[in-house]
């Protein structure tokens, strides 16, 4: 698995919450169809502390971190 930094068109309800809505990954998008989970967690297998959405793409659910002490997002990719 490897950290893979990605592109996310967020929007941004009245009381601050992100709900990520595209991903971009190695320049194709991806449309986000639900959020089903948003946690404070560390990605055990490429490194990383701070938000874990769990989303769904495509009818599959998969993670998408924010990390906040960086303020950027990223994925876990199999390579």
């Amino acid at each position: 698995m490897t950290k893979c930094y990605v592109s996310v068109m967020i929007s941004v309800d009245e009381v601050g919450k992100k709900i990520p809505k595209v991903i971009t990954v190695e320049d194709k998008n991806y449309e986000v169809t639900r959020v089903v989970e948003v946690k404070n967690c560390a990605s055990l297998k490429v490194g990383g502390i701070g938000e874990r959405y769990t989303v769904k793409i495509n009818g599959r659910e998969t993670f998408l971190y924010f990390e906040t002490e960086t303020g950027r997002w990223f994925v876990e990719l199999k390579k």
